[in-house]
């Protein structure tokens, strides 16, 4: 009888851990004692939740090249070639529903390029979306789902407040075969490098995550949002214990600038670059180990430069949380928001000291003035435009670089077929600097017949010749 007593009382504590009453014991967190604790249940939790989580189907036309049909007079006719054919691509991901209006969050790149989108729901129905924001460089996506009803919704947590050890649920839909629930720990938090990218602040877990569960949740025991899964480690395609999910912080961040209507998502601009610490730079400093972000340029003007930041400074943390590397730096700044001041703490040889950053948007403070280059010259296909502290943020390059860009490339042009890439600066015309796009296409009507051009890319500089 005692234990028939005992069990019910830990089934009692665990329902009232993982309902909204239990939300305000969140921080007491406690290892399982016994092996009736071992044998309870998350279903529960999963019945909830689930209707939440759901499929998202993304369809696109490519265009395959003809080939050659073996028929003389068919090659002869269409010139060895058959016309070029319309195929139709698809891929398959998740999306968690975060308002009861429509709105679901998927990653970018399940959706990325496509011409359609729908969504499955938990409970076997379809309904057509349209994308409403998109950034690839934190590879998150905002759909609305096209039906006037109410939808079941996944509340955000504060990704903030998780530890590693945590208890986590993934739901999401591998392989295709449907939606599936694993259960694992948080393995580590702050991860970087894990994604090509200018974002590299991930939650780790070993829940079990594999194609198909892109865009899925990751949640606590709550039945919170805590990330949104989006990468795994692994050299077949499947899960290796080691899957990686984007913080549901930077994630409610996006969702309030698709919600207010925004067309791009836009990051604080600092006026500022930042490496990585390295244990000689923080033993000259005092730091106890090799964390933190280390100043190395300061525009002229900007934020940065106003709150008094300097070179050979390291941030350690900013509103009081730890910073472990740059890219956490960007993450901490990204989801205190825009238009907010932040606290920055820095670290020097003489001691420790706060300064208050304002964080706005990147200026334009040069009109881009974009260009699309012709002529009989090498550059021919090149659009151009004068860099600023905005068009280098939306196009995920260093905010501190100034002169002409190279914004797109015609395909099939000259310049493509030299080998130009977006992104690249030019620098100089036969030793002439370039310093804006009215400048460059003035150049151009100089036809030399020998052309000198230097570029950087990459941060690194080129010296190329073209006739």
């Amino acid at each position: 009888m005692a234990s028939l007593f005992k069990r019910i009382s830990l089934a009692l504590v665990l329902l009232a851990s993982i309902s909204p009453v239990g939300a305000a014991a969140q921080d007491q967190k406690a290892v399982p004692q016994s092996r009736e604790e071992m044998q309870l249940s998350f279903s529960p939790l999963v019945k909830r939740t689930a209707g939440a989580v759901v499929n998202v189907y993304a369809e696109r036309v490519i265009q395959r090249p003809g080939l050659a049909t073996g028929d003389p007079f068919l090659d002869q006719f269409f010139g060895q070639r058959m016309p070029n054919r319309s195929e139709k691509q698809s891929s398959l991901g998740s999306g968690v529903i975060l308002s009861d209006d429509g709105l679901v969050v998927t990653n970018n790149h399940v959706v990325e390029g496509a011409d359609d989108i729908k969504i499955a729901l938990a409970d076997g129905r379809e309904f057509p979306c349209e994308l409403v924001l998109k950034d690839e460089s934190v590879d998150l996506a905002v759909l609305r789902i096209k039906a006037k009803e109410h939808f079941p919704v996944l509340d955000i947590a504060n990704s903030d407040a998780v530890d590693v050890g945590d208890l986590v649920l993934a739901i999401g839909n591998p392989f295709g075969v449907g939606q599936t629930v694993t259960s694992g720990i948080v393995s580590a938090l702050a991860r970087n490098q894990v994604t090509p990218g200018d974002f590299g602040f991930f939650i780790q877990t070993d829940a079990s995550i594999n194609p198909g569960n892109s865009g899925g949740a990751l949640m606590n025991m709550n039945g919170e949002l805590i990330g949104i899964n989006t990468a795994i480690f692994s050299r077949g395609g499947g899960s290796n214990g080691i899957g990686f999910a984007i913080p549901a912080n930077l994630v409610k961040v996006f969702l309030a600038a698709a919600a207010s209507g925004k067309k791009s998502f836009e990051r604080p601009y600092v006026g500022a670059t930042f490496d990585a610490v390295t244990s000689d730079v923080a033993e000259a400093l005092g730091l106890k180990a090799a964390r933190g972000a280390l100043v190395t340029r300061v525009v002229e003007g900007g934020p940065a430069d106003k709150a008094g930041l300097k070179p050979g400074e390291v941030v350690t943390a900013v509103d009081g949380i730890a910073v472990e590397h740059p890219d956490a730096l960007g993450y901490r700044l990204t989801t205190a928001g825009l238009g907010e001041q932040a606290r920055i703490t820095l670290q020097t040889a003489e001691g420790q000291h706060d300064v208050n950053v304002v964080l706005n948007a990147a200026p334009e403070s040069t009109p881009r003035d974009e260009r699309t280059l012709q002529g009989r010259n090498p550059f021919a296909g090149l659009r151009v435009a004068n860099l600023s502290p905005r068009l280098a943020t939306e196009m995920q390059m260093p905010t501190d670089k100034l002169g002409v860009a190279v914004v797109e490339v015609s395909k099939g042009s000259p310049a493509a077929r030299l080998g130009f890439a977006p992104k690249d600066i030019i620098i100089s015309l036969n030793g002439d600097p370039v310093a804006s796009t009215t400048a460059m296409e003035k150049m151009l009507r100089d036809d030399p017949g020998f052309w000198r051009v230097e570029i950087e890319r990459n941060g690194q500089r080129i010296r190329q010749f073209f006739r």
